[in-house]
């Protein structure tokens, strides 16, 4: 990376020789101004107004405009002559909690990297003793013309400078939050922390600007002569309650959240209870054809027998009552047959 800014950082009594780098960079895609007519690059001259002609960079110079109009020439060797002694130093004046400064005024961030071999100890100190204290360190700077506030703390073994604007510069939020009477009720409050828990964290590195990849696919469509991607379904602004728009957004996070295998433990077992009885046609699934329980046969229950007196079964006794009966019968006719026959014979 290429150094924006060469200085030192002073630590009390201690110097660090330091170069500063940029830590971002911006990737919006840029454009530039045509003519509609014929497409032409429309550019801005500078014009001096005394000559009425184009000047070059080189003749520019810088100047403040007081009330009246009057314009006081202001040059860069004026700027850096200034009694500052911020002027090529970031002078440490306190460590603080990084909870105390507030993210409003949070600007650029820079990477600083030790100005040589002899910076290398100083360096290393400064960074572990950020470290060890859980603190950062408030600094004055001056870059671009103007002196800045600036926050010091530790990035992957890297000491960063985050420029910070000054308290004045922060605007007071007056006029800005509802002026309405509103009441949120326990229920909803309830379903907006269970919107929170349910959606959960997420990686800082997995987010990625989807609006400049649609306009690098319709510049990419266009350059190629081919149809840009079809605009999404937007979104329409109806009006709808609070409660259930919670109460469905919460059921969305999670459903979503089942169907991702990272997250099966968000997942609820719910064991049914033994049931003796099949389920009723109310308590069966509808998702898919019913099956009917297979049909139980009633268990046949015996009788027990009576017995007669005798130890034989009654029915025994009845059968065998009548067939005796019947044979007692038939052996008594016959002896009377015979009888009458030999009475015939004798006569």
């Amino acid at each position: 990376m290429r150094s924006i800014w060469n200085g030192t950082v002073s630590f009390g009594l201690v110097s660090i020789p330091v170069k500063l780098m940029n830590a971002t960079e911006n990737h919006t895609v840029s454009f530039r101004q045509i003519h509609t007519e014929d497409g032409g690059r429309v550019r801005y001259r500078k014009y001096c107004e005394l000559e009425d002609k184009e000047i070059p960079a080189s003749e520019i110079d810088k100047a403040y405009e007081d009330a009246d109009g009057t314009l006081v020439p202001i040059t860069d060797e004026d700027l850096a002559a200034l009694p500052v002694p911020t002027a090529k130093t970031i002078e440490i004046i306190a460590f603080v909690p990084a909870g105390r400064i507030d993210p409003l005024q949070m600007e650029t961030a820079y990477y600083l990297a030790d100005g040589g071999a002899a910076a290398a100890k100083p360096y290393t100190l400064l960074r572990e003793a950020l470290k060890r204290s859980d603190r950062v360190a408030v600094a004055k700077f001056a870059l671009r013309g103007k002196e800045r506030l600036g926050m010091l703390r530790v990035v992957d073994e890297v000491i960063t400078l985050h420029g910070l604007l000054w308290p004045d510069e922060i605007r007071a939020p007056e006029e800005v939050a509802p002026t309405e009477d509103v009441r949120i009720r326990d229920k909803e409050l309830d379903l907006a922390d269970a919107l929170m828990d349910t959606l959960g964290e997420v990686d800082m590195n997995d987010l990625h600007d989807d609006y400049r990849e649609a306009v690098e696919e319709m510049i990419t469509a266009r350059t190629e002569g081919t149809e840009p991607p079809a605009p999404g379904a937007k979104p329409e602004g109806k009006v709808i309650d609070l409660t259930s728009a919670l109460e469905n957004s919460v059921k969305a996070a999670r459903d979503s959240r089942a169907q991702d295998p990272s997250d099966r433990e968000m997942a609820e077992v719910h064991h049914l209870e033994d049931r003796k009885k099949p389920p009723t046609k109310a308590e069966r699934p509808q998702d898919g054809p019913t099956e009917k329980p297979p049909a139980k046969k009633p268990a046949t229950k015996k009788r027990p027998t009576p017995r007669s007196p005798s130890g034989g079964t009654k029915s025994g006794t009845r059968s065998g009552t009548k067939s005796g009966t019947k044979k007692t019968a038939a052996k008594k006719s016959t002896p009377a047959k015979k009888t009458s026959t030999t009475r015939r014979k004798a006569s």
